[in-house]
């Protein structure tokens, strides 16, 4: 079975057989969550190092007045909160959207693969980078762009993001959530995400099925979102 992780790891990083093995190793111990369970909670002690095989994982934060804001999906092969130990709470939720299978890795043995394995510790310490880097576009998009301009550079994301993982196949990949999902990442109401939706589909750019995306003209889409790739830092990547 494809470990997404290590093959993520791998395009960051030249990793050795052994580098690989323990990596292999280390996720071999692996929890099934079911469609909206937590894997942690906010106000919760932070525990080990999640690790998503499967599934769509996203980080997210309840306001008093009840609302959720998404602040980040998380695909297979993505690590969540490598050093999130070194403070007292979690200050945000981890939550499956999908049934998710995810590889449990404790503090000590994490610390571990990194002093021992060089590597890996820059394999890890770069796709962290990347993270950081994708959270500075959505922190733009929420402030500057238009709603049908954030809807597009998410697509535009996330498209690149799946077919990396080759979860995306010509202009297609899956997107198994909810508009009410999208919402809640975009900061926008299920109607006016909705209406949208409407538009790009109308323009001939994209359109959202059930369960999947469907990039219909991907010059056009890139234009709407005015969407530069640089961010995701994809020359970093060894098949690139």
């Amino acid at each position: 079975m494809i470990n997404r992780f290590v093959n993520k790891l791998s395009e960051l990083s030249d990793l050795s057989p052994r580098d690989v093995a323990v990596l292999e190793a280390a996720t071999a111990r692996t929890r099934k969550y079911a469609q909206r369970q937590d894997l942690i909670r906010e106000g919760d002690e932070p525990g080990p190092v999640f690790v998503v095989l499967e599934g769509w994982v996203c980080r997210y934060k309840i306001l008093p007045s009840g609302t959720r804001q998404i602040m980040a999906f998380l695909m297979p092969g993505d690590a969540c909160d490598l050093h999130v130990n070194l403070l007292p709470e979690m200050d945000h939720g981890i939550q499956a959207l999908t049934i998710a299978k995810v590889a449990i890795i404790s503090r000590t043995e994490m610390l571990t693969l990194m002093n021992d394995h060089p590597a890996i510790a820059r394999a890890m310490y770069t796709a962290q980078l990347i993270d950081e880097g994708v959270m500075r576009a959505w922190i733009v998009s929420m402030g500057r762009r238009s709603s049908i301009e954030r809807v597009a550079h998410l697509m535009c994301e996330l498209y690149l993001r799946a077919r990396n993982i080759g979860l995306a196949g010509d202009g297609e990949f899956a997107f198994p959530m909810s508009q009410l999902v999208l919402a809640d990442a975009l900061g926008m109401t299920a109607v006016h995400i909705n209406r949208v939706l409407q538009e790009l589909r109308l323009t001939g750019a994209m359109a959202l099925h059930r369960g999947s995306v469907d990039i219909i003209d991907p010059i056009k889409l890139v234009h709407i979102a005015g969407f530069d790739e640089n961010y995701l830092h994809r020359r970093l990547r060894h098949t690139a």
